[in-house]
Formats: structure tokens, C-alpha cells, sequence
């Protein structure tokens, strides 16, 4: 936002432009906190219900890398397979506006800890649905691999934290606003002093959530699935833990696809 042009709350545009309400998403704010949650338990980077005849996944990227202990910035090669993290795990009762696939109520999320260079973000992420009455009924993954010390790059792990899930409203960004939306709101709220346009300060909810609108820090990249359909955002994981220059990880599935199609996103400060 240029220097000297005031903002505008979310609901000032509701009142000043009405079609601004329509926009409105439903969305979950997950709310971290460092603690110690169980396996039976939604949380952010902690232990995953995992089930006891599914491997445990690996990540064999040729160039993964991390950071050396040598403060003068230089990386190091870790060559061969490393473990993935455990990032997200939730349950649909933590999560009731989230729409779960048909005979699921788990949804987890694991990726590298490590960098890749030729790849299109900081990490590589798998995502899972399941069912936590099967995966009980089959028996847990007695213990979840982890690298040696120094082969995970400590900013892509979060610390293992409870979570606590909020309902709220989430409007898009401006990143995302329809163009006749957007061809409403620079004329009516372009500042006379500075020229620029005052974009709202809190419309958008930049947070680790479930549903709603990506936090876009740079323009929009919505993925569409084979199938040529544009995907819904599912998830955000962003501002509770540190990826480098990375703004946020943002998931996207396609519910009008069998199998669930989904796909990843990332952008930068």
C-alpha cells in the first residue's frame, strides 16, 4: 500500500460496497499453540495416526539440501532418502465446516523438511484422507522414521503444537477480488493524496486455516485439475512457521473429480 493511504477494515467494504459481502467464505482458523498433543488429537506438527501396514513416506529428491551450521550461509547436500515431518493432522469433529470426502474424517498432511532446488517451493508435500475407525482397527505404526541430526532444515518443522479450531468469516484478497469488484472499488477508494487504492487491513485472515481464501501475498495461482476445473483452497499453513522467504503453503482439491484430485501452491515475501 503506498505511504499515506489510510485502510479500510472488512467491514467498512461491507457497508460502502455490498457485493463485497457475497465473497464472504466460511472458514476455520486453526490457531496453534505449543504443547504436546496426542495422536488422537488435530494438531500442527505433531504425532500423526498412522497406519501400521502403510510405509512410512520418504522423500528421494536427488538435490534436497539444507543450510550448514557455517553462519556464512552456505548449504549442504543430503544426499539419499530422508523421512518426510508430520505437518497437519485433523479431525472432521475439530473441523465441522470443512467438507470431508465420503467415509472420511482424517485428513493429514507430511512433507520434506529440506529444500529443493528445481522443484516449485521449499517442500514436498503428500497429503492423506482417511478414516480414523479403520486405521485404529488395523493398528498404528509402532514408530515414524526420522533423518540423523543436520538433515532436516529446522525452519520448514514446526513445533508440535494443539490446535484451536475457529469458525470465522474469510473474504478474499485483493489478489482475488472479481474484476468488476475490483472496477468498483479503485475509483470510489482511490487516495487524493497518495494515488493509491486503500485495500482493506483485515478482510483476508493471513493464518494457518481450513477453507476460506489462500492469503496470497503475491498474485493468484489457483491450480486446475485435469479434468480443466479451477480447485477449491482447502488449506493454508503460513505465519506459525518459518519457510525461508516462503509467504505460505497453500493446498487445493477438486471435489468434482474421482479420487480428489489435489495440488500445491506456495509464494514468497
Amino acid at each position: 500500500m503506498p505511504e499515506g493511504t489510510p485502510e479500510l477494515s472488512a467491514k467498512d467494504l461491507r457497508t460502502l460496497i455490498p457485493e463485497y459481502e457475497g465473497l464472504a467464505l466460511a472458514t476455520t482458523l486453526l490457531n496453534p499453540e505449543p504443547g504436546e498433543p496426542g495422536v488422537r488429537e488435530s494438531s500442527l506438527g505433531g504425532p500423526l495416526l498412522w497406519p501400521a501396514d502403510e510405509p512410512w513416506p520418504y522423500c528421494a529428491q536427488e538435490d534436497h539440501w539444507t543450510f550448514g551450521s557455517d553462519l556464512r550461509n552456505t548449504t549442504e547436500i543430503v544426499a539419499g532418502t530422508v523421512p518426510t515431518v508430520p505437518i497437519l493432522q485433523l479431525f472432521a469433529r475439530d473441523v465441522p465446516g470443512l467438507e470431508f470426502p465420503e467415509g472420511k474424517d482424517l485428513l493429514q498432511v507430511v512433507w520434506c523438511a529440506l529444500n529443493h532446488e528445481h522443484d516449485p517451493g521449499p517442500v514436498m508435500p503428500l497429503l492423506y484422507w482417511r478414516n480414523e475407525a479403520e486405521v485404529v482397527a488395523g493398528g498404528l505404526l509402532s514408530e515414524i522414521p526420522v533423518a540423523g541430526e543436520g538433515e532436516y532444515d529446522e525452519d520448514h518443522m514446526p513445533e508440535p503444537s494443539t490446535l484451536s479450531p475457529t469458525p470465522t468469516d474469510d473474504y478474499p484478497s485483493r489478489h482475488d477480488l472479481p474484476e468488476d469488484v475490483r472496477d468498483t472499488w479503485e475509483p470510489r477508494f482511490r487516495s487524493p493524496t497518495s494515488g493509491g487504492v486503500m485495500w482493506p487491513s483485515d478482510s483476508n485472515v493471513i493464518a494457518t486455516k481450513a477453507g476460506g481464501w489462500p492469503a496470497w501475498i503475491q498474485p493468484a495461482d489457483w491450480p486446475d485439475c485435469d479434468g480443466g476445473h479451477r480447485m477449491e483452497h482447502l488449506l493454508t499453513i503460513t505465519g506459525d512457521i518459518q519457510l525461508g522467504d516462503c509467504g505460505g503453503v497453500y493446498f487445493f482439491h477438486c471435489r468434482r473429480c474421482p479420487g480428489l484430485p489435489w495440488d500445491w501452491r506456495f509464494d514468497c515475501h
